[in-house]
């Protein structure tokens, strides 16, 4: 039998039983792992997975779906109520620019993969890297699968406050990483102006602007027509 890297001998990485994950699976009685099939393994890993799906009429069929697995990860967005600001990055992403962007340039929260930390180690490392600033007390605001259709990473979002004396670094991530990342200190509500006229595009980032107005940090700021447009989604909710 052949040695295959990944599953019986170790990839680039060091890693084996990567075709493991998923099977075993038994906390939906209306889903049964059939197989899983290791289609990829670079940096993250790309299965084939093939299971029994009970549906709601009680009828059973067999389906298949591709996931993407790197892992889950963390987001901030560190903010100055003093000075009414937000300190976010910009970098650019190929997959975007592949998909209509018109640069690829993304204006983002500062994100990073867990790795081997718990989210908020995770998010004071990454914060420390890529924007060059130690974070205050973190409250964590929620989680989220943000492609949960092919994407098995699950985003823990903080926000934190910060002060110009805690900018202790540069910041712009890690050259042996491939990173060459900006880092942008933008007023709060032209950054959350920059939600509605598409200059910032990214979900987490919207999520934790969003956030931010509505029921974080800048509430009491929040633009009139941002306040307008809270009381119109509540009239939704309660018709």
């Amino acid at each position: 039998m052949t040695s295959r890297p990944g599953i019986d001998i170790p990839d680039h990485r060091g890693r084996t039983g990567l075709d493991r994950a998923g099977r075993g699976l038994d906390r939906n009685p209306d889903v049964v792992i059939r197989d899983v099939e290791l289609t990829s393994q670079g940096w993250h890993v790309l299965r084939r997975t093939t299971f029994n799906y009970r549906r709601r009429d009680g009828r059973w069929e067999t389906q298949q779906r591709e996931t993407y697995d790197r892992g889950d990860g963390a987001v901030v967005l560190p903010y100055d109520t003093e000075r009414g600001l937000v300190l976010l990055t910009r970098q650019f992403r190929y997959p975007a620019y592949v998909n209509g962007h018109p640069d690829g340039m993304l204006i983002e929260a500062a994100a990073g993969l867990l790795d081997a930390d718990d989210p908020p180690a995770a998010i004071r490392r990454e914060s420390a890297e890529e924007l060059g600033v130690t974070l205050g007390p973190l409250t964590h605001v929620l989680d989220a699968y943000m492609s949960p259709g092919s994407v098995t990473e699950r985003l823990h979002f903080f926000a934190a406050p910060y002060t110009p004396a805690d900018r202790t670094g540069t910041g712009g991530g890690l050259e042996e990483e491939g990173e060459d990342i900006e880092v942008i200190e933008l007023p709060f509500t032209e950054a959350l102006t920059m939600t509605r006229d598409r200059r910032i595009t990214d979900g987490k980032t919207v999520l934790l602007l969003q956030w931010a107005a509505l029921n974080g940090p800048f509430t009491a700021t929040a633009p009139p027509h941002d306040k307008a447009n809270e009381e119109q989604q509540r009239n939704l909710s309660t018709q």
